[in-house]
């Protein structure tokens, strides 16, 4: 058996595409338009495992300009990233605008959420000691 991807549907193609690639350093590796069936694949990789890839699907607006609510998005569990440095790695996010969910406190952790209320983990590669202002901030919303 061999891991290929995970899809997760998208309401703002744009949005996601600037979480995941100038947030999380992610690339496109591939794009599929398919006008019959009215949606866009964008699949997703990083450089250190570029096989192992995150599918954006982006159903496009139904003739009245209407889109499908897929609600919280709690029904899906979590995508899951190892870090060179989470304090940096989340520096990046919330200085780009991100919540974060569940801080890196002990310096190993840390939860933030997509345009698309895709809950994302960050794991750090090693060891930091916990530090401030991420070792005392509280959590915020769900994660």
């Amino acid at each position: 058996m061999k891991y290929l991807h995970t899809m997760v549907r998208v309401r703002d193609l744009g949005a996601s595409l600037r979480f995941y690639c100038e947030g999380l350093g992610l690339r496109e590796t591939r794009r599929m338009e398919n006008e019959k069936g009215r949606y866009t694949l964008v699949f997703l990789a990083t450089d250190e495992t570029p096989n192992a890839e995150i599918e954006l699907t982006y159903n496009w607006p139904d003739e009245h300009g209407n889109t499908e609510d897929y609600g919280s998005a709690r029904n899906f569990g979590h995508l899951a990233f190892r870090v060179a440095d989470i304090y940096a790695t989340c520096q990046h996010l919330l200085d780009m605008g991100y919540t974060i969910h569940r801080p890196p406190r002990d310096g190993h952790m840390a939860f933030v959420r997509s345009p698309d209320l895709i809950s994302v983990e960050l794991l750090q590669d090693g060891y930091l000691e916990p530090q401030e202002p991420w070792a005392s901030m509280p959590n915020t919303g769900s994660w």
